[in-house]
């Protein structure tokens, strides 16, 4: 008789690294699905769909992403405050000029998954606005494989 073991990676003996994107004249969806995929660790050998077996992502360069097509003046951004009328509504290029950051984190918030798996996934992704970070001692690795169009 043979003993059947299965290898199931554990996320403590995993090792977390750290990439750094350049969002410069990235186009929004491509860059978020790369870090989604990232984040969630399916670039890994090892990827367990139940495990947070993702990496860090530093996203630098945010107030310079773009967007295809009219999305520029006419895709929308809304929260509620919770209150009766509380709806608030501004478009892309308004979001872009007050919080470039938040443009990329509702992107990639809505490709991971629902629940505390994506809640803990979501917290390893650190976007910035322009070309610094205070990451430089994790010695990210640049991850360039984002296709431009």
């Amino acid at each position: 008789m043979t003993n059947n073991v299965s290898y199931l990676p554990t996320p403590s003996k995993q090792q977390k690294n750290w990439f750094l994107i350049d969002a410069e004249d990235q186009v929004l969806g491509r860059v978020a699905s790369e870090i989604a995929k990232v984040l969630t660790g399916k670039n890994e050998k090892n990827f367990t769909p139940f495990f947070d077996c993702g990496n860090y992502v530093i996203v630098i360069n945010a107030n310079k992403i773009r967007v295809s097509g009219q999305k520029y003046t006419k895709k929308l951004y809304r929260r509620h405050s919770g209150r009766p009328g509380g709806m608030k509504t501004e478009t892309f290029s308004m979001l872009q000029e007050r919080i470039p950051e938040r443009i990329i984190e509702k992107a990639v918030k809505g490709m991971l998954p629902k629940g505390s798996l994506g809640r803990s996934m979501y917290k390893k992704l650190k976007v910035y606005s322009d070309s610094t970070h205070p990451h430089t001692i994790q010695n990210p690795i640049q991850l360039a494989s984002i296709k431009k169009i």
